[in-house]
């Protein structure tokens, strides 16, 4: 499993945590495959694409695991 650290943020959009690690090569293809229920946040389908993504939660596509964290 992967860290992404959320740099000073409160939170991350789904769509974006997406497209920045790099799991999907532009925002648009992020959005069609949340839209298609293929991206789960803490284990459970999400299908809002602006879902906010906050310190402590697990976001899995396609097999690979990002667990965002909040460094200070």
């Amino acid at each position: 499993m992967e860290e992404f650290d959320l740099e000073g943020r409160e939170f991350i959009e789904l769509n974006n945590l997406l497209k920045i690690t790099g799991q999907c090569p532009s925002g648009g293809m992020a959005k069609a495959v949340i839209a298609e229920g293929c991206v789960k946040v803490d284990g459970a389908v999400e299908l809002r694409k602006r879902c906010k993504i906050r310190k402590g939660q697990v976001v899995e596509f396609e097999g690979r695991q990002v667990a965002v964290v909040a460094e200070t």
